[in-house]
Formats: structure tokens, C-alpha cells, sequence
């Protein structure tokens, strides 16, 4: 695992009530993936690394009101 992989993973599981599974580590990375599903198409350049973070943030916002 690199470590950005475990750093995610470690503020994925300081923010769980249960113990972590494998389960969720794989639901976690499919979430990942889905998330770039969405975002493929955006075209990442200096110009708009900005505006994907932001996005990024506002994704984070979202799901924790769901």
C-alpha cells in the first residue's frame, strides 16, 4: 500500500464506529473509482486542478448530508 493509499484509508477508519473490514476497504475503492468515472471527462490541466479540488470538496459535503 502506498502511502497516500494508507494514509486515505487510515482517515477512512478514524471516522468508522465499528471496526474496519476488508468489505469496506473494497467499498471505499469502488467508491474511488466511481468517482473518477465521473470526473474522467473533465480533462485535468493547471487551469482546472483548482476547480476539481473544490469539486472534490463539495462531492465530500454531499455524501456526509446524505
Amino acid at each position: 500500500m502506498t502511502n497516500t493509499a494508507y494514509q486515505i484509508w487510515e482517515t477512512f477508519k478514524a471516522e468508522l464506529i465499528v471496526e474496519p473490514t476488508d468489505d469496506m476497504k473494497e467499498a471505499l475503492a469502488s467508491a474511488i473509482r466511481e468517482l473518477v468515472n465521473q470526473l474522467k471527462y473533465i480533462g485535468i490541466t493547471e487551469k482546472n486542478i483548482l476547480e476539481l479540488a473544490n469539486e472534490l470538496n463539495e462531492y465530500a459535503d454531499e455524501l456526509e448530508a446524505l
